[in-house]
């Protein structure tokens, strides 16, 4: 059995304002995050060596190092030479997703799959009772829904000889699951995870304290005073007051993006020189094999479409492409996979229960980004994706198979079509799925279970 003296450890801990909270791991290190940036910085600038540095190290300590030349002198990649991961629990899904909207990202986050609705905390940032009506509706729905969905499941999909019964039934519990999570609120709550180096976090930072939505600020504030806590020599940086207005201007002006009139999926710019795609490596790449990243000087291609907001949080864990930060609202619809999922019986019962809550929602005397937090995950939101060839190439066939949301493999599946159909014939070659649309239980392999 191994013997971990966690008792010792001194994380660093701070409340989110209005629930929540922020933890920055101390691993017990004796060499920390911030002795490892000074020693790196070092290397970079001696030949003496590593053991000169650490005696160095020994002797002088991090601490003024990093408060000079990390923060005090600007020399911003040292922050990159040491690395911390936070935890962030009892937030909604869209401060993951504002933590998340950022292309060096590193992280998990909890899944639907695996969390028990029927007490998770909805978080209800007007805390008035309407909205608390809202939340708790969508809850109460969801849980009547469950068994009902699973015996229909089960009829659809039945067990087949020879297979494994716990499995199958984990298998027809995600299926559910991905159904019933269309009927869930952004606002319910999550955890999540984010393991960063020091520059990243501190920049990262610096942007999400001047988010539209009061709670995800929250969480920034808190977020910046735990580094400081684990790190105080790190994350003394200054406050420009035109970078501060700045970032202030264009988060609330042009963060969210939102177009009622967005196609269901388009192709609206191909900006990729065929010249120089290399035709001997799009041809000879084998299966489950990644593009080399050179591919990607050809060019861009651009597309617009459609998605639930379920399924996008799905997609945005692709931080190689350009999206977007979507708005959600109702005013694009719902989409109709999650309702044709349901028993027959239950669906008039669904798209009566949304109507209603849609008049909830729209009663409410508050702005279009609070608004989110009391809408159902199932809504459509509008989507633009950027991306070169070979990270496109990788989203789509790891998002074009049986073992990916319906919704998103739909989508993913129309890109890999127009990948093929433009560059095929210059040697590019797409593995994908042949039996997507397949209901396979090793979906219920697909989780994390201590022995």
């Amino acid at each position: 059995m191994p013997n971990i003296d966690i008792e010792n450890l001194k994380h660093a801990k701070v409340d989110i304002a209005g629930g929540g909270k922020v933890i920055v791991l101390d691993t017990g290190s004796v060499i920390g995050p911030e002795a490892d940036a000074m020693l790196q910085a070092l290397h970079s600038r001696s030949t003496g060596g590593l053991e000169n540095h650490l005696t160095i190290l020994a002797d002088k300590g991090p601490d003024n190092f990093m408060k000079n030349f990390y923060v005090g002198y600007g020399h911003k990649s040292i922050g990159d030479c040491g690395s911390a991961t936070l935890f962030i629990e009892g937030v909604s899904m869209l401060v993951a997703k504002a933590i998340q909207d950022w292309p060096l990202y590193s992280g998990q986050e909890s899944s639907t799959r695996y969390i028990d609705f029927q007490i998770q905390p909805f978080v209800n940032p007007l805390g008035i009772p309407e909205g608390k009506n809202i939340l708790e509706a969508y809850r109460k729905f969801y849980m009547e829904c469950m068994e009902p969905t699973k015996k229909h499941l089960k009829k659809q999909f039945p067990i087949s000889e020879g297979e494994n019964q716990n499995i199958y039934d984990k298998a027809i519990a995600a299926r559910a699951f991905d159904t019933l999570r269309g009927f869930l609120p952004a606002g319910a709550s999550t955890n999540l995870a984010w393991h960063t180096n020091l520059r990243q976090a501190a920049d990262k930072v610096a942007i999400l304290r001047h988010h539209p939505l009061l709670e995800v600020r929250n969480t920034a504030e808190a977020i910046e005073k735990a580094l400081q806590m684990a790190f105080p020599n790190s994350f003394g940086h200054k406050h420009y007051e035109e970078t501060e207005n700045y970032n202030n201007f264009w988060m609330k002006e042009g963060y969210y993006y939102h177009d009622k009139n967005c196609p269901e999926f388009k192709l609206v710019n191909n900006s990729v020189n065929t010249k120089l795609l290399p035709k001997e490596i799009l041809e000879k790449r084998p299966p489950k094999t990644e593009l080399p990243k050179y591919v990607a000087e050809a060019g861009e291609l651009q597309f617009e479409f459609l998605l639930d907001f379920g399924s996008f949080r799905d997609l945005q864990r692709h931080r190689a492409v350009i999206q977007r930060m979507p708005l959600l609202t109702t005013e694009i619809g719902f989409e109709k996979w999650y309702l044709g999922e349901l028993p027959k019986e239950l669906q008039p019962k669904a798209e009566n229960f949304l109507k209603e809550q849609e008049e909830k929602i729209n009663n409410l005397k508050v702005s279009k980004e609070e608004k989110q937090y009391y809408i159902a995950m199932g809504y459509k939101v509008s989507n633009r994706l950027t991306g070169n060839i070979p990270a496109l190439v990788y989203m789509t066939e790891l998002r074009a198979t049986r073992f990916v949301h319906p919704t998103l493999r739909r989508k993913a599946k129309m890109m890999a079509d127009i990948l093929s159909e433009l560059f095929g014939k210059f040697g590019l070659v797409m593995h994908l799925d042949k039996e997507i649309d397949r209901f396979d239980i090793k979906r219920g392999e697909q989780d994390i279970v201590l022995k």
